[in-house]
């Protein structure tokens, strides 16, 4: 009981905010990467990151991730090297497409000299990547964009530069969640997912008893159950967790006091 008399007043507010929606949303994050090419720099304008999640959305569409424009060389990317254009949140479900948009400021630096990258007619609507995956709730993901340079560049025949990107889509699961429900609801108890001294994840039980601690890194965990007065402490140790799965702690008994 220790670790949760250090929890802080904005740990509590967090608590509070994770029960607020009962959606069943994944995370995703869309990173972007580069396989070497032979120039000195391959400069993008990056305007937009979108996902299709209409298989799961009621036919809603494409979700726009909150993106910073701006402009990338790609080659500073290469070697595993990478960087984070934006993150969201979607119900979980089959994903099957992204939408990355690029501007018009696009250069290409070879030989010290600066040349314009023009994109092909109807690419600057968005580059349709495929996916064609199936997200689980709870989970984080990370989407890696990884951009073909040396594919992606042509040399007209009147010595002009063209980008027709070339990009290949990585999906990665980051990390797991632990899943259950409380009986009975009534306890309305608060739940830690703890390593060690660390609470990693909080939540609370929603209106059927059932809970879901999103986003939690693989290891073995002690999951704290803090119910109100009328209702005892409840602990279950070495929950394992994995990346990619749900652990399911199925219905947890809360006694009485």
């Amino acid at each position: 009981m220790n670790v949760l008399k250090g929890l802080t007043i904005l740990s509590v507010l967090a608590l509070l905010t994770a029960c607020e929606s009962d959606e069943k949303n994944a995370r995703v994050e869309v990173w972007l990467t580069d396989a070497p090419g032979d120039y000195q720099e391959v400069n993008v304008e990056i305007e937009g990151v979108e996902i299709h999640a209409s298989e799961t959305d009621n036919g809603n569409g494409w979700k726009e991730l909150d993106v910073d424009t701006r402009i990338v060389n790609l080659l500073d990317l290469t070697n595993g090297k990478d960087t984070l254009l934006g993150s969201i949140e979607i119900p979980a479900g089959k994903i099957s497409q992204i939408r990355l948009k690029l501007g018009d400021n696009n250069t290409l630096k070879v030989n010290d000299q600066i040349h314009n990258l023009t994109i092909p007619s109807g690419s600057q609507s968005g580059l349709k990547l495929q996916v064609h995956e199936t997200f689980v709730e709870g989970v984080t993901y990370k989407i890696l964009l990884d951009f073909d340079v040396a594919r992606s560049i042509l040399l007209t025949g009147s010595n002009k530069y063209k980008l027709k990107p070339v990009i290949r889509t990585i999906t990665e699961a980051q990390s797991g969640a632990i899943k259950g429900a409380v009986d009975p609801i009534a306890s309305t108890p608060a739940i830690y997912a703890i390593s060690g001294t660390d609470t990693v994840g909080t939540t609370y039980a929603d209106s059927t008893g059932h809970f879901l601690l999103r986003g939690i890194p693989a290891g073995s965990y002690d999951v704290h159950f803090v119910p109100n007065s009328e209702y005892e402490f409840v602990e279950k140790t070495g929950v394992n967790v994995q990346v990619g799965v749900v652990t399911d702690l199925q219905t947890i008994t809360i006694p009485e006091n």
